[in-house]
């Protein structure tokens, strides 16, 4: 049958994988390409931020110097301003650790979907095979 259509099983099987190895490597070509692309824009935005981050951390200092020379007008006394705008801060940075600490460890990084999807998978392609 395959002789007289001008093609063999061998050769249509032989065929049909090379097609996929092409399209698998083409595939594969496009994602680097595109992941490529995405890292170098991921990059520049990282280093943006880490600008960012400097120039928001010095205008800290400095808002809290004016918090510090403001409240000494208040109380008139400068270590004792100091004091209690450093306690604050101290106050507010356990607080924020406090709450990050409980977010991280309430989300797992396991992709559970993810592996749910592929044992799925595996089970359809067992079932397909058989």
């Amino acid at each position: 049958m395959a002789d007289g259509q001008g093609a063999s099983l061998q050769g249509l099987v032989g065929d049909a994988l090379r097609d996929a190895a092409d399209l698998a490597g083409k595939e594969f070509a496009l994602f680097r390409a595109e992941m490529s692309e995405n890292v170098a824009g991921f990059a520049k935005g990282a280093v943006m931020f880490g600008a960012a981050a400097v120039f928001a951390v010095a205008s800290l200092i400095w808002l809290t110097q004016a918090l510090v020379y403001g409240l000494e007008l208040i109380i008139h006394s400068r270590w004792l301003s100091a004091l209690i705008v450093g306690g604050a801060l101290a106050i507010i940075a356990g607080v924020l650790v406090f709450v990050g600490k409980n977010m991280i460890s309430a989300s797992s990084l396991e992709p559970k979907r993810t592996i749910r999807q592929l044992k799925r998978d595996t089970e359809i392609l067992t079932e397909r095979t058989s």
